[in-house]
Parts: C-alpha cells; structure tokens; sequence
C-alpha cells in the first residue's frame, strides 16, 4: 500500500506552487559555480529558503545526476527524541515539483541490520530537516525523474560509538558511485533564544567571532576528522543541529578509506563551497543562524 508524506512545510518554509518553486531554485543554482569533479555526498542547510536557499545551490550545484540511482538524506531529529537512527514507513514524499519514491529494497536491508526504527507519519512530517532538501533533489534530479529513488534517515542523539557504527554501516554504500549522500545541518544558532552565546571578543564583532567558531569546525569537517570534529563540539558546544549526521558521513569517508579504498588510489575530498548567516550579530540581545554548503569528491 502506497504512503504518501505530504509536504507539510511548503507554502510557509518554501513556495508551495511548482512553477514559483522551480523558477527560485533555477536562479540560486544559476549563482553557483561547479568546482570540480560530481559530488558523492553534500553538506547543505535546512532552513527556510528565503534564508538559506541561495547557499544551499552551491552544494547543489555539485550533483550530477547521470551515474546516481539513491539519494541518502541524512537529517537530524530536531523534536522527537531519538537515540538513534529511524527510517521511514511511508512510500512516497510529496513535493510540489513531483513525488518521490522512497526505496523499498534498501530500506528492508538497513532494517534487517537491526540498528534502525521506524518513524510515524507524525514524526516524519513534522522533521524539517529532511523535507527542505526534497525540492532540490527534485530538481537537480529532474533528468532521472521516475529512475531514482530516496532513503531518509532521521538522525538522533547518538554517541560517538554510534556515530562510528552507523558510519561503519554507510561506508558501503557510499563507496558506490550510484548512491548520493545529502546531509542536512545548519550551523551556528547564535543567541539567548539558542542558550549559545558564545562570543571570544579578539574579534570586533559578535558575528565574526560566530564564523570564526564555525570555520574551526568546518576545517575539521574538511580534514575528514571524526575525532577532531568531537573533540572541537566538545570543546566549544557550537550549536551544529546536524552534528550527528555530519559525523555519521564523516565515520563513514575514514572507514571506507581505511577498509576498503587502500591501494585503490581513491583521493576523498571535502570542500566548503558558501557560508552565510541570516543575520550579523552585533549585539547580545541579537539572533542568527549560519549556513554553510559543502561537497565530498571522490577522484
């Protein structure tokens, strides 16, 4: 029996007409530059796109869609506690380009590893996290339309054991070229309202003190460190709401090095494309989010 999960945060996240939709995301990948050889796997934002849809083309932009049959979409669980990773029982996900199919087969194999619950219909709609990446994947993937599927992952609490294990489990599968990694995180959430306000006064203005805190971790994200990227959230308590899914990808680049891509000659690299904040903090009382788009090559 066919489930469909309704896009519950069209018309007030992002446009709910298609064509309104379609035209905005054309413009922001236009922006964009490609870098290099096609992404394996992103790192891009989950807001709404009024704030964070011109950063996020920029990983976007990066996805070729021609060799790509599953499209894993790592996000956090931002209101229901998980300790660790759920799947989804519904079969399709509703966006207002077109509907996507989620993958049946795939999703029965990572069940019978034993290390994933279902989510409701309740849970699934109200995530943000993964839904704000469906009108990308829509488009960038719109030459595959109807020849490829997707396989969320709502993304808990986990501990850094589970953060290796689940990593441990995805290392397979992004070793195949057919299978694209999304993972969903914003970063800095700056601001009373956030219990983060961190500030290290060198620098002259609050904002700039949150991108340098950023970029700390970006840096370790890009040095493919799981540790380091543990160690620096340990550290400084950076509000990165897709830490775990970012560490779950980054488990799985060390492992898939180390077991399997020895002597390949395979050459991983994370690149930051964008970064940008939906305002500048100058004062205490003020608020932002950051954002920041990335992507994984493999050549």
């Amino acid at each position: 029996m066919s489930t469909m999960r309704r896009a519950t945060h069209s018309g007030t996240w992002y446009s709910s007409s298609g064509k309104t939709l379609s035209g905005e995301l054309e413009g922001w990948l236009s922006n964009a530059e490609r870098s290099g050889s096609p992404a394996r796997a992103i790192i891009a934002p989950h807001a709404g796109y009024s704030y964070c849809g011109a950063c996020g083309a920029h990983a976007y932009k990066q996805v070729n869609p021609a060799n790509i049959e599953h499209v894993f979409i790592l996000g956090p669980s931002h209101h229901a506690y998980l300790p660790g990773c759920a799947l989804t029982t519904c079969t399709k996900y509703q966006t207002p380009l077109y509907d996507l199919d989620v993958d049946q087969k795939v999703n029965q194999d990572l069940m019978s590893s034993k290390m994933f619950e279902t989510m409701s219909v309740q849970v699934d709609e109200d995530e943000h996290s993964i839904e704000m990446h469906l009108p990308y994947i829509a488009k960038v993937m719109e030459s595959k339309r109807g020849k490829f599927t997707i396989v969320p992952v709502l993304v808990g609490a986990l501990d850094i054991n589970k953060e290796q294990n689940f990593g441990r489990l995805f290392s397979t599968y992004l070793a195949d070229p057919r299978n694209l990694f999304v993972v969903s995180s914003d970063f800095c959430h700056w601001g009373k309202r956030f219990r983060f306000t961190y500030y290290d006064k060198k620098y002259p203005k609050i904002y700039q003190s949150i991108e340098a805190v950023d970029r700390m971790g970006m840096d370790l994200i890009e040095q493919l460190d799981p540790q380091g990227f543990a160690a620096y959230l340990k550290k400084y308590s950076n509000t990165i709401c897709g830490r775990h899914p970012i560490a779950v990808l980054l488990n799985a680049i060390t492992i898939a090095i180390s077991e399997r891509q020895n002597g390949s000659g395979l050459h991983y690299e994370m690149k930051f494309l964008q970064y940008a904040q939906s305002n500048q903090c100058k004062l205490q009382s003020d608020s932002s989010v950051s954002y920041a788009a990335a992507a994984l090559t493999m050549s």
